[in-house]
């Protein structure tokens, strides 16, 4: 893997979902991602036990996902030339670990 084939973090918030950067670091790592911007977080009703991401819609350049924990939902945006497929595999990969 060369420096180029490295993605890059964005710190524009200073409050994330409790495990999400370690998760989104390793995302960064991944060939194809360029980008990873986490947003905004909400609350929502239903509760998810263990930290989830799933790719949400297509944007210019990447995708939404959206990250969830307990009863806390997090919008990150992937700008990535990875095929939506690809990427829901490499989210799956990064989880797992």
């Amino acid at each position: 893997m060369n420096a180029q084939s490295k993605g890059r973090l964005v710190w524009n918030h200073s409050t994330h979902l409790p495990g999400l950067i370690p998760i989104l670091q390793r995302l960064t790592l991944k060939m194809g991602i360029q980008t990873v911007t986490p947003g905004v977080i909400n609350k929502v009703k239903g509760h998810i036990p263990r930290m989830t991401l799933r790719v949400s819609v297509p944007i210019r350049g990447g995708f939404k996902i959206i990250a969830r924990q307990g009863t806390t939902v997090q919008e990150v945006f992937i700008l990535t030339t990875l095929t939506q497929g690809d990427l829901e595999e490499m989210i799956a990969l990064t989880l797992a670990k």
